[in-house]
C-alpha cells in the first residue's frame, strides 16, 4: 500500500549503517548538487548553481560538458531522457528515430543488426533535450551552459583513469576499421594511432565550434542548420542514409512516466522504448519475498534479485519497442497479479528457461538538484563510441542504436523506417506520496535496470546510505544462467549460486557493473554520491 509519509524509510537514519564498502563519503548541503561520472563534468554543472542557475541549468551545462570529458561514452550525436521534480514528475523521451530510406529489406536478411556503420545510425536526440529542458524551467542563457564544454574543448583537458581505460578497450576495433566513413572518426579520437592514456590532455576543436553553434542558434543548427547539412552531406558521400528531412523532422516528446510502488517507494521510470520497465517489473516480483529476514550478502537475496531480473528480461525482449509497435501495453506488464504469477516460477535453483506469459507480439549519467528542483538525466552513443563516424571537423560522433532494433520477423521492435528502436538507457527517480526522495541512475547498457533493481533493493530492504548503495558489490545476468560477480562479492555466495546451478564468473574489471549517481532529498537537506567505479564525484553546495 502506498504511504503519504517518509515514516520508515529516513536517509539520516542510514548514514552510519553498512560501513562496508565506503571508499567515499556521502556529502550533504542544501542549495544544490550534481552528481556525475566525471569530475570536470560535475564542476561544469555547479558553476552553473554558483551563477544564479538552477538544477536544470545545472542538469545541461553537466550534460554538454560530457560530450567533451567522456566521448567514450556519450557525444553530441546521442541520445537522452530525463525525469525532472517540480512538485510532481515530468518524462523527456529526446531518443531519435532511425531515417526513412533506413534499408529495412537488406538489414532483415541478417541474423542480428551490425554493431558499426551507417546501418545503426538514428537521428541524435540530446540536442534536442538540452533545448527543451532550458525551454521549460532553465534560468540562465541557453549559450551560457555551453561555456565549460567549449572551454574544455578548444584548451584540452587530462583524460581521466576510468574514460582512458574504456578508450584503450576500443583502440583496436576502431584504428582497424577501413572505409572512407570511419576516417574522420579515427583521426579526432585515435591521431596517433592509439587512444589517449590517462593524464594526457586531449582537446577537439571541432566539437568547440559545433557546441558554439548550437548554443548561438538554440539548437536549430544541428537539426535544420549548418551541422544538419554536414551530417546530410557526409551520409550521402559515404554511403549513409540519415537526410536533411530526418534530422528537421525530430522532436522530442513529453511522456507519461511509468512506476511501481515497492514497498511504500514509488519508483519512477521513463516508458517503452526504454527498458526502464524491467526495474519495475523485477521489483514487482521480488515484493512478494520478504529481502528483509536474509542478510544483504546472502546467497538468498542475490538469488531472489537475479531470478526477478531474468523474468523481467524476458518479458522486455520480447515486447518492448517503440510504444507505436508495442502489442502489450506496460500496464499489462506492471500488473502486480501478473507478477505474482510470475513469481511462482521461481524456486531455489536457476531457472534455465524462460518465456513471456502475455500474448505474443556505453551511457552517461548525471542527477543534479536544488530545492525546487531535482532532475534525473541520461545521454548515450550505446556501445563504446557509438557507430564509429564522425561528422568532418564537427566532433559530432553518432550514436549506433539502430543496432537495438531486432531481424526477427514480425516482432515489436523490427527494424523498420522512421521507428525508434529499444532503448537501454534509463534515467531513475523515487518518491513517496507527493515527495521527492530524489534521483538516481546507473549506466551500462543493459546492466541499467540491473543496477537500478540492486539500488532499490539497497535502500528499501537494507537500509543503505546511498553512498554504500552504490560501491556495495553488484551482480550481472546475461542470459540462461550466466552470471557475472563483482570481485568483491565473497567466495561462499558464488559457491552457493553456483550450487543453486547459476553459472557463475567473477570478474575484477568493474565496468561490466555500470556507473551509478545519486542525489536524495531528506529534510532540505541535499544527500550525493557518485560511485567508486567511475571517475566521477558529488559536489553539494
Amino acid at each position: 500500500m502506498e504511504t503519504n509519509s517518509r515514516e520508515g524509510f529516513s536517509i539520516a537514519k542510514q548514514i552510519d549503517r553498512h560501513p562496508y564498502a565506503v571508499k567515499r563519503r556521502i556529502v550533504m548541503g542544501n542549495r544544490g548538487a550534481v552528481a556525475t561520472s566525471q569530475p570536470l563534468a560535475t564542476l561544469a554543472g555547479i558553476q552553473m548553481l554558483l551563477a544564479g542557475g538552477n538544477a536544470i541549468d545545472a542538469a545541461i551545462a553537466t550534460a554538454i560538458a560530457l560530450t567533451v570529458v567522456e566521448p567514450t561514452s556519450n557525444g553530441i550525436g546521442s541520445d537522452a531522457f530525463a525525469l525532472v521534480w517540480d512538485g510532481q514528475i515530468h518524462s523527456l523521451n529526446a531518443s531519435g528515430r532511425s531515417p526513412q530510406n533506413l534499408p529495412v529489406q537488406q538489414l532483415l536478411q541478417l541474423p542480428k543488426m551490425p554493431d558499426l556503420g551507417w546501418d545503426t545510425v538514428t537521428v541524435p536526440g540530446a540536442v534536442s533535450a538540452w533545448k527543451a529542458l532550458s525551454d521549460r524551467w532553465g534560468k540562465l542563457p541557453f549559450e551560457q551552459l555551453f561555456e565549460p564544454a567549449i572551454r574544455y574543448a578548444e584548451e584540452g583537458f587530462p583524460v581521466s583513469p576510468e574514460t582512458a581505460r574504456a578508450w584503450k578497450r576500443v583502440e583496436q576495433l576502431f584504428t582497424q576499421l577501413s572505409g572512407a566513413e570511419y576516417k574522420p572518426f579515427q583521426s579526432v579520437f585515435f591521431p596517433t594511432g592509439r587512444a589517449p592514456r590517462a593524464g594526457e590532455v586531449w582537446n577537439s576543436p571541432g566539437h568547440a565550434k559545433t557546441l558554439r553553434s548550437i548554443a548561438q542558434s538554440n539548437g536549430e543548427s544541428f537539426y535544420r542548420g549548418e551541422l544538419a547539412d554536414a551530417i546530410a552531406e557526409f551520409a550521402e558521400q559515404t554511403g549513409g542514409f540519415i537526410d536533411r528531412t530526418d534530422l528537421a523532422n525530430h522532436q522530442c516528446n513529453w511522456v507519461d512516466p511509468i512506476s511501481t510502488n515497492y514497498r511504500g517507494v514509488t519508483v519512477w521510470e521513463t516508458p517503452p522504448n526504454t527498458h526502464g520497465i524491467a526495474a519495475l517489473i523485477a521489483l514487482n516480483i521480488l515484493e512478494g519475498f520478504d529481502l528483509s529476514k536474509y542478510p544483504r550478502d546472502s546467497v538468498e537475496s542475490f538469488h531472489l534479485q537475479i531470478e526477478a531480473m531474468k523474468l523481467a528480461f524476458v518479458e522486455v525482449d520480447r515486447h518492448v519497442s517503440d510504444p507505436i509497435s508495442m502489442l502489450v501495453s506496460h500496464t499489462d506488464l506492471l500488473d502486480k497479479a501478473y507478477a505474482a504469477e510470475r513469481r511462482q516460477l521461481i524456486t531455489d535453483t536457476a531457472l534455465s528457461s524462460m518465456s513471456s506469459g502475455l500474448p505474443k507480439g556505453g551511457t552517461v549519467y548525471l542527477a543534479a538538484a536544488d530545492q525546487d528542483l531535482m532532475v534525473s538525466f541520461i545521454q548515450s552513443n550505446y556501445a563504446g563510441f557509438g557507430s564509429g563516424i564522425l561528422i568532418p571537423g564537427t566532433g559530432i560522433a553518432l550514436q549506433n542504436r539502430a543496432s537495438n532494433f531486432s531481424t526477427e520477423a514480425g516482432h515489436p521492435n523490427q527494424a523498420a523506417p522512421a521507428k525508434r528502436p529499444y532503448h537501454t538507457i534509463i534515467p531513475g527517480f523515487l518518491s513517496i506520496g507527493d515527495q521527492p526522495i530524489g534521483a538516481f541512475g546507473v549506466m551500462g547498457g543493459f546492466m541499467q535496470p540491473q543496477g537500478h533493481l540492486q539500488m532499490v533493493v539497497n535502500l528499501v530492504d537494507y537500509g543503505m546510505n546511498p553512498q554504500t548503495a552504490l560501491d556495495a558489490p553488484r551482480w550481472r545476468w546475461f542470459a540462461n544462467n550466466q552470471v557475472l560477480l563483482e570481485q568483491t562479492v565473497p567466495s561462499e555466495i558464488a559457491i552457493a549460486l553456483s550450487d543453486r546451478h547459476h553459472q557463475i564468473q567473477l570478474t575484477a574489471e568493474t565496468g561490466a557493473f555500470g556507473r551509478g549517481q545519486i542525489i536524495l532529498k531528506e529534510n532540505n537537506v541535499l544527500i550525493a554520491g557518485s560511485e567508486s567505479r567511475a571517475d566521477g564525484c558529488a559536489i553539494v553546495v
